[in-house]
């Protein structure tokens, strides 16, 4: 199925699609169902991308993301439409509680005006000063501002430091410094430039979501699979076929042809090969699709190039549970910057979803590195559990784990920086250049799961209205 001349006139798939990660195998699973043939070519020894899932003494490890956001019914369909809508499972209702570190201590983040009345988390000058947020002027429609200015002019300092920039940290393992809020929190963004006021737009924006069945990110329900988030991935990949995902590719070099299709040469351990289709999907990383445009579109190879990917490791520790003080009664806590703290932040993995671990068993998930702390990513996994072992006695009284497993990425997640804008711009006039050429991964559109699902629908519309389909409801 995948031999084929370079060159050749006679497209082997309507689409292929470089990179089998969440997005490329949502991308590539709805357009299958269009009834489009696609082919699905992937570096990695198995589809799924950073997205994997593992039991060990009954404990359930995650390589990747945890979790998602229930944020917009697109999520429910594709779950039906792959057969797993049975197999989701959503969080325990405690995990609504969410901590933050000050002073060494955690303390629960309000979830009501009330709650923010009486918490210790911030200072009377702070909960005051909200009263004066629907009173400041809008910026500058034109303007780029970083999150952190944007959140000091809004809402000031003390709320950056204790809600925005942990926050931060937890989603893009970024620093609220360099990330632009257009970019990275577009939402955020509009509230104040449609209303005048967050707290105005979130009233009336609560109005609109219920109308069109979405969800804001800090209302929606997490969920998960039974069997881990590998559960997803997994399905699609079977929803494509797996006959026609090829694992264990190298991607050597894409060219356009004079005939308008797009040729993909290829290398695996035993042969080379090339492949032919009238449309290419690069569903892979920034700096990956920057190596394969770089002779096609070197302006938007440059654009591509710039964008960070900072390095972040995953902690999954086993205790048993007389060993842990803290009574674990919550999604988890994040640690603020202004607390000088090694680790960005823990889940409290057994605690959000039923059956994670044997039930005299708890598993904690702690994120080490980011931007704030790369050279801690990047030392011996010995070392980082360490990390993660004193931090865990510091701030939740855990003694000595049963066992720890350290997952460490390189480059883990791009960042939504000062620019991106503009870089994404120069990427949409590549596409506009090179018609039936398109780019769909999470530095475009959002980098959580649930944002992923959406820009992978969207995308697989633009490819088949391309093609002259039309992607199935």
């Amino acid at each position: 199925m995948f031999a084929g001349p370079a060159g050749s006139t006679h497209p082997s798939a309507d689409v292929i699609v470089v990179g089998a990660g969440l997005s490329g195998l949502a991308c590539a699973f709805r357009l299958a169902r269009a009834g489009l043939q696609v082919e699905v070519l992937e570096a990695a020894a198995r589809p799924g991308g950073v997205i994997g899932s593992r039991r060990r003494d009954g404990v359930l490890i995650e390589s990747g993301p945890n979790s998602a956001l229930d944020t917009s019914p697109l999520i429910g369909e594709l779950l039906r439409d792959a057969g797993i809508g049975g197999e989701r499972l959503d969080a325990n209702r405690i995990a609504d509680r969410r901590y933050i570190l000050r002073g060494g201590k955690l303390i629960a983040m309000p979830l009501s005006p009330p709650a923010l009345l009486r918490t210790p988390l911030f200072s009377w000058r702070t909960k005051l000063g909200l009263l004066r947020e629907p009173f400041i002027a809008r910026a500058p429609a034109d303007a780029e501002e970083s999150v952190a200015d944007f959140v000091r002019r809004r809402l000031g300092d003390e709320f950056l430091d204790y809600a925005i920039e942990p926050f931060v940290a937890g989603i893009y393992a970024g620093d609220p410094e360099l990330l632009s809020v257009k970019a990275a929190f577009p939402r955020l963004a509009a509230l104040e430039q449609n209303h005048g006021s967050l707290i105005r737009g979130m009233i009336v924006g609560a109005r609109e979501r219920r109308k069109n069945a979405e969800k804001a990110k800090n209302t929606a329900k997490s969920f998960s699979f039974r069997a881990g988030m590998q559960t997803l991935t997994d399905a699609l990949a079977r929803g494509v076929g797996t006959e026609r995902i090829r694992c264990g590719v190298h991607v050597d070099r894409v060219r356009r042809e004079s005939d308008g299709l797009f040729t993909v040469e290829a290398t695996t351990d035993s042969h080379r090969f090339a492949r032919t289709a009238r449309a290419l999907v690069l569903a892979v990383p920034a700096y990956e699709a920057a190596r394969l445009i770089a002779p096609l579109a070197p302006t938007a190879a440059a654009a591509l190039e710039q964008i960070v990917y900072p390095p972040v490791a995953s902690v999954v520790s086993a205790y048993r549970r007389g060993d842990v003080a803290h009574p674990l009664d919550g999604f988890g806590f994040l640690a603020p910057k202004k607390e000088r703290p090694r680790v960005l932040g823990t889940l409290f993995s057994s605690s959000m979803f039923d059956g994670r671990a044997p039930a005299d068993v708890v598993a904690l998930t702690t994120f080490v590195g980011g931007l704030r702390n790369p050279e801690l990513a990047c030392e011996e996994p010995p070392q980082i559990a360490a990390i993660v072992r004193e931090s865990l006695q510091a701030f939740i009284g855990a003694t000595e784990p049963l066992w720890s497993e350290v997952t460490r990425w390189q480059r883990a997640i791009p960042q939504y920086a000062f620019g991106h804008l503009a870089r994404i711009a120069t990427i949409e006039s590549a596409e506009q250049a090179f018609a039936g050429l398109f780019f769909c991964a999470n530095y475009r559109g959002g980098v959580s799961v649930g944002d992923c699902i959406k820009s992978s629908h969207a995308l697989a519309e633009r490819v088949a209205m391309r093609l002259g389909q039309r992607v199935a409801a």
